[in-house]
């Protein structure tokens, strides 16, 4: 049974590009009811908490992106204030420009999958061979989507 969604409010912070749903959630009809708040892109894309929201979208000027269209939640994004592409999870962020490189021991030289898993699905791996230079801001997307692949 899909859980049971009911809207009771949404803060629009359109300067910023996100918004904040409060939402009465309902697993089944026996157990009670609890209250959720989350953010999403302007595009309804979930970003996650709203504290979350406000330090990527507001204070860095993240707009926020899926790194695949597969994906359920945003982990990426791109900041014209900064110039650099950010890549993240609920416990890591870090940002790439034009020039950086990746080392070894970064995260994105490695990737959260299991070596056993990526043998039966080398697609997955995003990770980065070490001395990969960004010469553009494409590269530093790759970057960006191989460390937040790589904390998930």
């Amino acid at each position: 049974m899909e859980p049971i969604h009911k809207l009771i409010r949404i803060i629009h912070y359109k300067n910023w590009g996100f918004e904040i749903k409060h939402e009465e959630i309902k697993m089944n009809k026996k157990e009670p009811a609890f209250l959720i708040w989350s953010a999403f892109t302007l595009g309804g894309d979930y970003i996650g908490d709203p504290k979350m929201a406000w330090r990527i979208c507001q204070k860095r000027g993240i707009k926020p992106e899926k790194a695949d269209s597969s994906h359920s939640v945003c982990s990426i994004g791109y900041s014209k204030k900064v110039g650099k592409w950010f890549g993240w999870s609920h416990r890591a962020i870090c940002g790439f420009k034009i020039g950086d490189v990746v080392k070894k021991g970064d995260c994105t030289a490695s990737s959260a999958w299991t070596p056993e898993y990526l043998k039966k699905h080398p697609k997955e791996n995003k990770s980065l061979s070490i001395g990969f230079k960004a010469k553009t801001l494409k590269d530093c997307r790759k970057m960006a989507i191989a460390f937040a692949e790589s904390v998930s």
